[in-house]
């Protein structure tokens, strides 16, 4: 039966995960070179545009309409065909009009692939970028969503049981993984060993922040569907491990450096907020506590691998962040589901079960080898069509100007 305070509470979340899109741009847009802010904003922009077209054409359909082998949906409501105003989603047992839940699951066809966007910055040919995204939609993204919460989806209720609460699976994993392959398929940028790459605009890296975290208010409390105490519950954990993550990451840069950083302080709120997405609605709020002291030496330690030690050019830190954070995360799950908080879950393995864990495990190596295999399979389409990186001398002179005709600021000598 409808109800209009679930219905308006949702509408809410559904707007606040939108501006989460703008707020990467942001985020993403502080963080790279000068000479490529434009294409690092563009990159998320885009996308706005491009995840609603296709999802209204195809995504819910694919995502949430009907049943196929548990692996993806059908096209049963292609163009949202056979959809009312006053369809509820659910039947009878639900609350929620169709078109607000259909909504607030395509803002999380937006933010995920934008997600991928920050891994390739400064060498990816925007024609490029606009072809993956638009494969890697169909071919990963619908595929993992239909999957984990589609009805009968493989990796949730039609077979492993595993629980992904705001996407843990879907969102995080998915593009930091995605990130990943595009990175290594790109290969480093120029002079990556020799040359120091500056953070331009750390204000921006703030204001990206802000907005990140605001939006994942409606991002994590939104996915229980229902203005509850489960959503006021998601809330709470989505702002202790937020909060504790940046404060183990103040302590980490006190450390290394004797300083705290204001990036520093930044990406630990983001990685503190991508390790409870999985679990937000599953584990008690004390547990949000460990997850955000933990997540962020964990990322931390993984950037400087991949960076580092593997000398792998994740220009961004899209899987140093979120698909470390989202493993992690998921793991975390398995350890703190508490069956009194959501009964959607199995106890976890602090509470003396293993079933939960094991499955949340199993469906993090599926999650991955999906998105590898899908992610190489559209990096392949891509290159029918272009080249996926710019040439060399486009790359020297910025992506701003080779591939928008733009600039962000007016050009003074060494700025760059």
């Amino acid at each position: 039966m409808l109800n209009t305070g679930d219905t308006a509470f949702m509408i809410i979340c559904t707007a606040m995960v939108f501006i989460m899109t703008p707020g990467l741009a942001f985020f993403y847009g502080g963080l790279g070179r000068r000479k490529n802010v434009v294409n690092n904003m563009m990159a998320s922009v885009f996308i706005m545009g491009l995840g609603i077209f296709l999802w209204v054409l195809i995504g819910w359909s694919l995502s949430f309409g009907g049943n196929t082998g548990g692996i993806i949906g059908s096209l049963d409501n292609i163009g949202l065909k056979g959809i009312t105003m006053d369809d509820i989603f659910g039947g009878e047992e639900g609350t929620l009009p169709t078109y607000v839940f259909l909504a607030f699951q395509m803002m999380f066809a937006i933010i995920t692939p934008a997600i991928i966007t920050g891994s390739v910055a400064g060498r990816m040919r925007f024609k490029a970028l606009f072809i993956f995204i638009a494969f890697w939609s169909v071919v990963v993204y619908y595929p993992l969503a239909h999957m984990v919460w589609g009805d009968g989806g493989l990796l949730g209720s039609g077979w492993l049981n595993s629980v992904d609460f705001a996407g843990g699976n879907v969102v995080h994993i998915s593009s930091g993984v995605t990130g990943l392959v595009l990175c290594i398929l790109l290969k480093r940028r120029l002079n990556y060993e020799t040359h120091e790459y500056r953070i331009h605009n750390i204000p921006f890296v703030v204001l990206g922040m802000g907005l990140l975290w605001f939006g994942w208010f409606g991002f994590n409390a939104g996915s229980s569907g229902a203005m509850d105490g489960l959503a006021a519950h998601a809330f709470l954990t989505t702002a202790v491990s937020s909060a504790t993550a940046m404060l183990s990451w103040m302590c980490l840069d006190i450390i290394k450096s004797g300083k705290p950083t204001l990036i520093g302080a930044c990406t630990g709120a983001v990685v503190g907020l991508v390790g409870i997405t999985p679990g937000a609605g599953f584990v008690p709020i004390w547990s949000a506590f460990i997850i955000g002291a933990l997540v962020s030496p964990i990322c931390m330690f993984g950037v400087q691998l991949i960076k580092k030690k593997l000398k792998l050019d994740d220009a961004l830190d899209a899987f140093g962040c979120h698909g470390i954070g989202g493993i992690f995360g998921g793991i975390m799950t398995g350890i703190f589901a508490d069956v009194s908080i959501n009964s959607g879950a199995t106890p976890g393995l602090i509470f003396g079960e293993t079933r939960q864990f094991f499955a949340q495990i199993l469906a993090i190596i599926i999650t991955i080898a999906v998105t590898v295999v899908g992610a190489l399979i559209c990096a392949g389409i891509t290159r029918i069509f272009t080249p996926l990186r710019v040439e060399k001398r486009d790359e020297q002179v910025g992506l701003d100007l080779t591939q928008h005709g733009e600039t962000a600021y007016p050009s003074f000598t060494g700025l760059d």
